[in-house]
């Protein structure tokens, strides 16, 4: 029978997020492709050292162990999707299993985008440091984020995984932002957001991740309840500029997906940046550039250029 990704959380990720590439590419961007690949020839036995999205990557494909049978039906499934060739891409592979990684599926696609099998492999996350890339698979309508170059969280001693989202533009549409934005006033953002409390947002980029993050936090709660030893390790939490009365409406939509998060951060204007220096997320998400400036200076962080903010280049 063919393998099934339709019950797993699967994620896409390229080697410019979970590894550190920064020699190479620098050979590639001066030198050429044809001194590129002679460079991860020479160096295709000397592992990659790790990158921002390594640690999250790692702890999400831990929590296979929750699987009665992890090898043969994982929860988490991680794909390599990379613009090398098969050749150059090697290194890439060999350092995964260096690094001890339970990834044994790529894509290789010399020098082209390789998004586009996002939907084959019902990949619900692409991860990639390839700006050019992660927009156009957002302007594709798919789950995408540009990891930026941002400081790690990565104790060794902490086996948890605790993952952070902005709400609107990321997990919800901005359909909320788009007031803001037009009408310039956050009474009106506020208002509109009252009126339509009953009624839950559309879905962002990544509705659909969080969706199937959650679905292994039951998993979870269910070894919990038969083992009383046992401790969560997966902890989800929403960072957002909201605050009441806006905050009623993405509670309740959250209820309508099936989703519960553990932490709610109603900021209402109040630097993200103090929030998360004490929360550590493993990766936080965000839409807007302006927020990440501060925090990718304490968490890994991931942008998600969707909606209005991020129209026409716009930031912040």
């Amino acid at each position: 029978m063919p393998y099934d990704l339709n019950s797993r959380l699967v994620i896409g990720v390229a080697s410019s997020a979970m590894f550190d590439l920064t020699q190479a590419d620098e050979v590639f961007q001066t030198k050429g492709e044809e001194e590129y690949r002679k460079y991860q020839e020479q160096n295709i036995n000397v592992p990659l050292g790790k990158g921002i999205a390594f640690s999250f990557i790692r702890r999400l494909l831990s929590l296979n162990d929750l699987s009665a049978d992890p090898f043969n039906d994982p929860l988490v499934e991680v794909v390599l999707l990379s613009r090398n060739d098969p050749d150059t891409g090697l290194r890439v592979m060999k350092s995964i299993r260096h690094h001890e990684l339970q990834m044994s599926r790529a894509i290789f696609m010399q020098g082209k985008a390789p998004y586009e099998y996002i939907p084959a492999l019902n990949i619900s996350l692409f991860l990639s440091a390839n700006q050019a890339d992660v927009s156009s698979a957002i302007r594709s309508g798919f789950p995408a984020g540009q990891v930026l170059s941002s400081a790690m969280v990565d104790d060794e001693n902490d086996v948890g995984l605790r993952i952070a989202f902005d709400f609107d533009g990321v997990l919800a549409d901005d359909e909320a932002e788009a007031v803001m934005q037009r009408t310039g006033d956050l009474s009106q953002f506020h208002a509109h957001e009252v009126r339509n409390v009953a009624q839950p947002h559309n879905p962002g980029p990544l509705k659909e991740f969080l969706v199937r993050v959650s679905r292994i936090q039951d998993i979870e709660e269910a070894r919990r309840r038969t083992d009383r030893t046992y401790k969560n390790r997966l902890r989800v939490s929403i960072v957002t500029a909201r605050n009441a009365p806006s905050d009623e409406r993405a509670i309740n939509t959250l209820k309508s997906w099936g989703v519960m998060v553990n932490d709610a951060f109603f900021l209402g204007g109040i630097e993200k940046t103090k929030v998360l220096s004490v929360l550590q997320p493993h990766i936080f998400f965000d839409d807007q550039s302006l927020h990440l400036k501060g925090a990718s200076s304490i968490v890994p962080c991931v942008h998600v250029p969707f909606g209005v903010r991020n129209l026409e280049g716009a930031s912040g």
